[in-house]
């Protein structure tokens, strides 16, 4: 995977959190990094989806996981996963001590019930 269109190795990540749900006071399941521009959006079991939605705003194909210790890849054009791929900007994921669902404070207590 390296050397591909689509992937940005110099970027850094928005932040440490989804930027849309931070924006809307929200909150998310898990985190996934574009890994052309380095926006970070809320993954599909999320409420809001965000990461799949700045793909198809954008057309980046490429997202990686943002969790601690996670480091494979998703091609959304493709649809293909991959294991691993080449090593992103620092930071690699969100905070280790960042809860998950995140984040700290906006999780509603039924979470659980309101993922798809």
């Amino acid at each position: 995977m390296n050397d591909i269109t689509g992937i940005d190795t110099g970027v850094p990540p928005s932040g440490a959190g989804c930027v849309e749900c931070d924006a809307a006071q929200g909150w998310w399941f898990h985190l996934r990094r574009c890994a052309q521009c380095g926006h970070v959006g809320c993954c599909d079991d999320s409420p809001a989806k965000h990461a799949t939605a700045h793909y198809q705003s954008t057309g980046h194909p490429f997202i990686q996981s943002y969790e601690p210790r996670e480091d494979w890849f998703w091609n959304f054009t493709t649809s293909e996963l991959y294991d691993s791929g080449p090593e992103l900007a620092a930071p690699v994921s969100h905070p280790a001590d960042q809860p998950v669902p995140g984040p700290a404070g906006r999780v509603p207590a039924n979470w659980a019930e309101t993922l798809r």
